[in-house]
Formats: structure tokens, sequence, C-alpha cells
């Protein structure tokens, strides 16, 4: 019995620590730009294992300098109700897991039917904050599992604790991915369009946005009918979209 104390004590010692570090992490970052994430990382580890060629674009730029249609395009994209939760959106998180556990259901059924075509892989729903994102990019692996799903919640709550929504928006357009290699605003804006993130039109800022759900997916299909009508979703979505 002693032995299973000493064991649950050690492992909660080691939760609280490791809880510490992440807030003296974020804490940094109200003041420090971070150079990488442990996402971008990950994937840097990923291409050099590869045999294709080391690609990597990424350059910080101010939040001043990134185009206020693109932050509208990615709140109206990813978050609408980005300046007003504390960093989780519970009812998000419901209709998620709704939709996908429909979802796998009508898979199920599909693969019970007699002479079944070959069933698409599923597209689930994470229903996931900008907040959240970041905080899974930043510090996170990209395993999906039920403890990294809590520990991401955990760190949302500590962003929106310690950060500004500015800074988290900042964070986040500088981090994300937008193609294999193409990470933050200036990056994709100079990729994809060649310009500065502080040049993108309305449409251009609603096309990247409209990206962001698999960017490396879209990067290869540039001309897909899905891409042309969400980008008109999200144009007409933008005005609306509140910015911090």
């Amino acid at each position: 019995m002693k032995g299973l104390l000493r064991w649950l004590a050690l492992v909660l010692l080691a939760f609280v620590a490791l809880q510490l570090f992440f807030v003296m992490r974020i804490a940094l970052m109200a003041r420090l730009d971070p150079a990488s994430t442990s996402f971008e990382r990950s994937a840097l580890w990923q291409q050099w294992r590869s045999p294709e060629a080391l690609h990597w674009q990424q350059q910080w730029v101010p939040y001043a300098r990134i185009s206020t249609q693109l932050k509208r395009a990615v709140i109206a994209s990813e978050d609408d109700g980005f300046t007003q939760h504390d960093g989780v959106e519970w009812t998000a998180i419901e209709k998620a897991w709704e939709r996908n556990a429909a979802a796998r259901e009508q898979a199920a059924q599909a693969q019970q039917r007699p002479g079944r075509r070959r069933v698409r892989a599923l597209r689930l729903h994470g229903g996931s904050t900008i907040t959240q994102q970041l905080a899974k990019n930043l510090l996170l692996s990209g395993e999906r599992t039920l403890l990294r799903k809590g520990q991401e919640l955990l760190l949302a709550y500590t962003l929106e604790a310690f950060l500004s929504k500015q800074r988290i928006l900042e964070l986040y357009l500088n981090h994300v991915e937008w193609g294999n290699g193409i990470w933050g605003a200036e990056a994709a804006a100079q990729h994809y369009y060649r310009k500065h993130a502080s040049q993108l039109s309305a449409a251009e800022a609603a096309r990247l946005a409209v990206m962001l759900p698999a960017p490396r997916r879209f990067e290869k299909t540039p001309q897909s009918a899905y891409l042309a009508g969400r980008t008109r979703t999200i144009l007409a979505r933008m005005p609306a979209a509140q910015l911090p």
C-alpha cells in the first residue's frame, strides 16, 4: 500500500512540475516571441527523415504588420467567438463530439452493407478554439488522446490568463502551418501571393484562412471547388468578425 501511495505521489508531483513548467513558458511569451513550437519541431524532424528536400519558410512579423483582412478571415473561419470566450467553447466541443459519433456510426453501417464500396477516411471535427489550437501547437504533441486533449484545455485557460487576446492571435498567426514547411502569415503571403502579410486583400486572406484545417492538402489542390466555395462563405462572414 505504501508503495502505491508513493507512486501516486510521484505521479502527482511530476504532473504539478509539468504544469509549472508550462505556466513559466507561457508567462515568458507575454514578452518574448518563441522561435519555434513543438508542432514545428516535430514537422521539421519528419522532413529531416523523409527523402524529400528540406523546405522551411518562416518570418515573424508583429501584429500591426499582419493584414486586418487576414485577422478577420481567420477568426471568421476558425473561431468566430474568439473575443468572447475564455479559451474553450464547450458548446462547440459538444457539437463536434456529436458529429464525430454520427460520422463513425455511418461509417460502421456502410462497412456492414453487402457489396460496399471503399469507405473514405473520416473527417473528424475538433471543436477547438484559436486558443486551443495555439496551446496544442506551442507545447504539445499531435497525438489524439483524451489525456492530451485534457492538457490542451488546461493550457488554453492558462494562455487566456497570462496573455491578451491580441497576443494570442499574434502568436497563432506567426506559427500556424500554411503548407509543407510554410509557417506563419508572412511566409504564407510570400509563398502564395508574392507579397507581405500586411498587403493581403480580403479575397486572398479568406482563401488562406480556408486552408488552415488541411493546409498541406489544399496546397496541392489550389483550384478545388470546395476551396473556392468556402472562400466565398468566409468573405461574407468577415465584416462581422470582431478583432481583439
